[in-house]
């Protein structure tokens, strides 16, 4: 069975600064018609950064939407754009203060198909040297290190529950 949905319609109910939300009405295998809501996102990247001892850089946020501090791998959006390497630059620095030009690609997720194009770009840095701490100016984190035993132990105990995270180890 060919499982394509068509979109018939669709609709910008929502237009923000990071994500859009859509209303498509779709034409489904069976001919039946139904309604998908959908949030589009640019994408995003992540980045397993390795410093020369061996630990990750691993940062430390609160995320409004589950009222909690976070524990995660450097992450963040793609602009207009942009090419996926070059965010992750980009985002390293911003959030760590480091850099590397040895950056590599291992592969990329979806956050949450079901609803939301978002795909996350997922890149390992090593031998990285200073450079300068940027970030938003609504953005505050604190940096931590972790070897990847004490990251996997901090999945296990639920102290880490970042998806993005949790899956980049999977590249390794």
């Amino acid at each position: 069975m060919n499982l394509y949905e068509k979109t018939i319609k669709e609709e910008c109910v929502f237009k923000g600064k990071i994500l859009d939300l859509r209303i498509q009405t779709v034409e489904l295998p069976n001919g039946r018609t139904s309604t998908r809501e959908i949030i589009k996102h640019p994408g995003a990247v992540a980045i397993l950064a390795f410093k020369e001892n061996g630990k990750l850089i691993v940062v430390q946020q609160y995320r409004k939407a589950l009222e909690m501090e976070l524990l995660e791998i450097p992450a963040g959006k793609l602009e207009y754009g942009e090419k996926p390497e070059d965010c992750a630059k980009r985002e390293l620095e911003e959030e760590t203060g480091f850099k590397s030009d040895n950056i590599e690609f291992l592969g990329k997720i979806c956050t949450a198909p079901g609803f939301c194009d978002e795909v996350i770009h997922i890149f390992k840095a090593t031998n990285l040297y200073e450079g300068k701490v940027g970030g938003d100016d609504d953005e505050f984190i604190n940096l931590k290190e972790m070897s990847i035993d004490e990251l996997k132990e901090n999945i296990i105990n639920g102290s880490v529950i970042d998806a993005k995270t949790i899956s980049a180890l999977a590249y390794l």
